[in-house]
Protein backbone atom coordinates (compact mmCIF):
# COMPACT_ATOMS: atom_id res chain seq x y z
CA UNK A 1 0.00 0.00 0.00
CA UNK A 2 1.45 3.06 -0.97
CA UNK A 3 2.07 6.64 0.33
CA UNK A 4 0.22 9.48 -0.24
CA UNK A 5 2.56 11.70 -2.78
CA UNK A 6 -0.27 14.80 -2.64
CA UNK A 7 -0.38 17.31 -0.10
CA UNK A 8 -2.97 16.90 2.74
CA UNK A 9 -6.17 19.10 2.64
CA UNK A 10 -5.80 22.29 4.97
CA UNK A 11 -6.98 21.64 8.29
CA UNK A 12 -9.66 23.70 7.94
CA UNK A 13 -10.90 22.17 5.19
CA UNK A 14 -11.19 19.19 6.78
CA UNK A 15 -14.49 17.37 7.94
CA UNK A 16 -14.50 17.08 11.60
CA UNK A 17 -16.01 14.11 11.84
CA UNK A 18 -12.52 12.65 10.05
CA UNK A 19 -10.20 14.36 12.44
CA UNK A 20 -12.22 12.62 15.30
CA UNK A 21 -12.23 9.46 14.00
CA UNK A 22 -8.94 9.57 12.84
CA UNK A 23 -7.76 10.31 16.86
CA UNK A 24 -9.89 7.31 18.13
CA UNK A 25 -8.53 4.59 15.22
CA UNK A 26 -4.87 5.81 16.31
CA UNK A 27 -5.49 5.55 19.60
CA UNK A 28 -7.02 1.91 18.97
CA UNK A 29 -4.47 1.04 16.88
CA UNK A 30 -1.47 1.80 19.38
CA UNK A 31 -3.32 -0.02 21.83
CA UNK A 32 -3.49 -3.20 19.90
CA UNK A 33 -0.29 -3.13 18.37
CA UNK A 34 1.01 -2.99 22.18
CA UNK A 35 -1.00 -6.02 23.29
CA UNK A 36 0.29 -7.56 20.71
CA UNK A 37 4.02 -7.39 21.62
CA UNK A 38 7.41 -5.79 20.68
CA UNK A 39 7.81 -9.30 19.00
CA UNK A 40 4.75 -9.36 16.65
CA UNK A 41 6.64 -8.51 13.55
CA UNK A 42 3.91 -10.52 11.44
CA UNK A 43 0.06 -10.04 11.40
CA UNK A 44 -1.28 -11.87 14.18
CA UNK A 45 -4.13 -14.05 12.25
CA UNK A 46 -5.27 -14.22 8.54
CA UNK A 47 -7.55 -12.41 7.12
CA UNK A 48 -8.19 -10.30 3.96
CA UNK A 49 -7.97 -7.23 5.79
CA UNK A 50 -4.45 -7.57 7.17
CA UNK A 51 -1.58 -6.78 5.22
CA UNK A 52 1.76 -8.70 5.24
CA UNK A 53 3.91 -5.62 6.27
CA UNK A 54 2.48 -2.13 7.82
CA UNK A 55 1.51 0.52 5.68
CA UNK A 56 4.22 3.70 5.45
CA UNK A 57 0.89 5.98 5.85
CA UNK A 58 -0.28 7.34 8.81
CA UNK A 59 -3.99 5.95 9.99
CA UNK A 60 -4.81 10.39 9.83
CA UNK A 61 -2.72 10.72 6.88
CA UNK A 62 -5.22 7.84 5.38
CA UNK A 63 -8.30 9.38 6.06
CA UNK A 64 -7.34 12.86 4.76
CA UNK A 65 -6.67 10.75 1.65
CA UNK A 66 -10.02 9.67 1.64
CA UNK A 67 -11.58 12.12 2.97
CA UNK A 68 -9.87 14.65 -0.19
CA UNK A 69 -10.05 12.18 -3.15
CA UNK A 70 -13.61 10.36 -2.40
CA UNK A 71 -15.77 12.75 -3.06
CA UNK A 72 -18.13 11.58 -0.11
CA UNK A 73 -20.06 12.91 2.17
CA UNK A 74 -19.18 13.98 5.77
CA UNK A 75 -22.00 11.54 7.03
CA UNK A 76 -20.46 8.55 5.37
CA UNK A 77 -17.44 8.51 7.74
CA UNK A 78 -20.01 7.60 10.55
CA UNK A 79 -21.62 5.10 8.71
CA UNK A 80 -18.23 3.95 7.75
CA UNK A 81 -17.48 3.81 11.27
CA UNK A 82 -20.84 1.86 12.26
CA UNK A 83 -19.85 -0.81 9.38
CA UNK A 84 -16.61 -1.32 11.20
CA UNK A 85 -18.59 -1.94 14.68
CA UNK A 86 -20.78 -4.78 12.83
CA UNK A 87 -17.90 -6.40 11.15
CA UNK A 88 -15.89 -6.32 14.52
CA UNK A 89 -18.38 -7.38 16.80
CA UNK A 90 -19.22 -10.33 13.83
CA UNK A 91 -15.32 -11.24 13.78
CA UNK A 92 -14.03 -11.01 17.25
CA UNK A 93 -10.44 -12.11 15.81
CA UNK A 94 -10.13 -9.17 13.90
CA UNK A 95 -8.15 -6.39 15.45
CA UNK A 96 -7.98 -2.99 14.19
CA UNK A 97 -4.09 -2.83 14.25
CA UNK A 98 -1.18 -1.16 12.12
CA UNK A 99 -1.60 -4.46 10.12
CA UNK A 100 -5.44 -4.25 8.99
CA UNK A 101 -6.64 -0.27 10.06
CA UNK A 102 -5.90 1.07 6.24
CA UNK A 103 -7.90 -1.86 4.61
CA UNK A 104 -10.82 -1.89 6.80
CA UNK A 105 -10.79 1.72 6.82
CA UNK A 106 -10.48 2.31 2.60
CA UNK A 107 -13.62 -1.05 2.80
CA UNK A 108 -15.74 0.52 5.09
CA UNK A 109 -15.99 4.13 3.63
CA UNK A 110 -16.53 2.27 0.17
CA UNK A 111 -19.71 0.70 1.38
CA UNK A 112 -21.19 3.26 2.96
CA UNK A 113 -20.35 5.82 0.00
CA UNK A 114 -22.42 3.08 -2.11
CA UNK A 115 -24.94 2.87 0.09
CA UNK A 116 -25.36 6.25 1.19
CA UNK A 117 -24.56 8.69 -1.74
CA UNK A 118 -26.33 9.02 -5.29
CA UNK A 119 -23.09 9.10 -6.87
CA UNK A 120 -19.52 7.61 -6.37
CA UNK A 121 -16.53 6.87 -8.20
CA UNK A 122 -15.96 3.06 -8.50
CA UNK A 123 -13.87 0.41 -7.00
CA UNK A 124 -11.30 1.42 -9.43
CA UNK A 125 -10.61 4.60 -8.15
CA UNK A 126 -11.27 3.71 -4.63
CA UNK A 127 -8.48 1.19 -5.12
CA UNK A 128 -6.09 3.79 -6.22
CA UNK A 129 -6.91 5.81 -3.74
CA UNK A 130 -6.33 3.48 -1.11
CA UNK A 131 -3.23 1.98 -2.19
CA UNK A 132 -4.31 -1.43 -3.45
CA UNK A 133 -5.23 -3.45 -6.34
CA UNK A 134 -8.73 -3.58 -7.48
CA UNK A 135 -8.95 -7.41 -7.18
CA UNK A 136 -7.92 -6.71 -3.83
CA UNK A 137 -10.23 -3.79 -3.47
CA UNK A 138 -13.22 -6.10 -5.11
CA UNK A 139 -12.44 -8.86 -2.55
CA UNK A 140 -12.48 -6.89 0.58
CA UNK A 141 -15.80 -5.23 -0.34
CA UNK A 142 -17.03 -8.68 -0.87
CA UNK A 143 -15.55 -10.23 2.42
CA UNK A 144 -16.68 -7.32 4.19
CA UNK A 145 -20.43 -7.71 3.27
CA UNK A 146 -20.60 -11.33 4.12
CA UNK A 147 -18.67 -10.48 7.38
CA UNK A 148 -21.33 -8.18 8.40
CA UNK A 149 -24.32 -9.93 6.81
CA UNK A 150 -24.89 -7.71 4.20
CA UNK A 151 -27.11 -6.01 6.61
CA UNK A 152 -26.04 -2.17 5.21
CA UNK A 153 -29.33 -0.55 6.42
CA UNK A 154 -28.68 2.24 9.37
CA UNK A 155 -31.99 3.70 11.25
CA UNK A 156 -32.00 7.63 12.70
CA UNK A 157 -31.93 5.99 15.87
CA UNK A 158 -28.63 4.22 15.15
CA UNK A 159 -26.71 6.95 13.68
CA UNK A 160 -27.53 9.63 16.23
CA UNK A 161 -26.50 6.84 18.63
CA UNK A 162 -22.71 6.74 17.18
CA UNK A 163 -23.02 10.33 16.36
CA UNK A 164 -23.00 10.64 20.27
CA UNK A 165 -20.28 8.70 20.55
CA UNK A 166 -18.40 10.54 18.30
CA UNK A 167 -19.74 13.86 20.44
CA UNK A 168 -18.40 12.78 23.76
CA UNK A 169 -14.70 11.01 22.23
CA UNK A 170 -14.75 14.99 20.64
CA UNK A 171 -15.24 16.30 24.48
CA UNK A 172 -12.75 13.47 25.55
CA UNK A 173 -10.42 14.60 23.29
CA UNK A 174 -10.91 18.48 24.60
CA UNK A 175 -11.34 19.51 21.10
CA UNK A 176 -12.91 22.75 20.43
CA UNK A 177 -17.09 22.27 20.48
CA UNK A 178 -17.35 22.93 16.42
CA UNK A 179 -20.09 20.57 14.03
CA UNK A 180 -18.57 17.36 12.78
CA UNK A 181 -20.62 17.39 9.89
CA UNK A 182 -22.05 20.32 7.78
CA UNK A 183 -25.40 21.46 9.10
CA UNK A 184 -26.86 20.57 5.84
CA UNK A 185 -25.52 16.72 5.80
CA UNK A 186 -28.38 13.89 5.52
CA UNK A 187 -28.14 11.11 8.24
CA UNK A 188 -30.23 8.03 6.89
CA UNK A 189 -33.43 8.52 6.06
CA UNK A 190 -36.39 7.25 8.04
CA UNK A 191 -37.49 4.93 5.29
CA UNK A 192 -34.03 2.63 6.26
CA UNK A 193 -34.55 0.02 8.72
CA UNK A 194 -32.15 -0.99 11.39
CA UNK A 195 -30.60 -4.11 10.68
CA UNK A 196 -28.07 -4.30 13.54
CA UNK A 197 -28.50 -7.27 15.85
CA UNK A 198 -25.86 -6.43 18.88
CA UNK A 199 -26.99 -4.36 21.90
CA UNK A 200 -26.15 -0.87 21.28
CA UNK A 201 -28.89 0.86 23.26
CA UNK A 202 -30.03 2.83 20.36
CA UNK A 203 -33.69 2.18 21.69
CA UNK A 204 -33.16 5.66 23.91
CA UNK A 205 -31.83 7.56 21.46
CA UNK A 206 -35.24 9.34 19.12
CA UNK A 207 -35.09 10.65 15.42
CA UNK A 208 -34.63 14.13 16.78
CA UNK A 209 -31.90 13.60 18.54
CA UNK A 210 -30.49 11.45 15.13
CA UNK A 211 -31.29 14.95 13.10
CA UNK A 212 -29.71 17.23 16.01
CA UNK A 213 -26.97 14.75 15.78
CA UNK A 214 -26.35 15.28 12.04
CA UNK A 215 -25.92 19.54 12.85
CA UNK A 216 -23.06 18.31 15.21
CA UNK A 217 -21.37 16.42 13.39
CA UNK A 218 -20.32 18.49 10.72
CA UNK A 219 -17.39 20.53 9.75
Amino acid sequence: MGSAEEEDLPATDMPRVVDVLSTLLERVTERNDAAAGPGALEPASASAFRAMTKPDISVRAYMERIARFAGCSPACFVVGYIYLDRLLRRRRALAVDSYSVHRLLITTVLSAVKFMDDICYNNAYFAKVGGISLPEMNYLEVDFLFGVGFELNVSPETFGHYCDILQSEMLCLELEPEPLLPPNAAAPGSAMHCCLSEDDGTGATTSNSSSTQQQQLAA
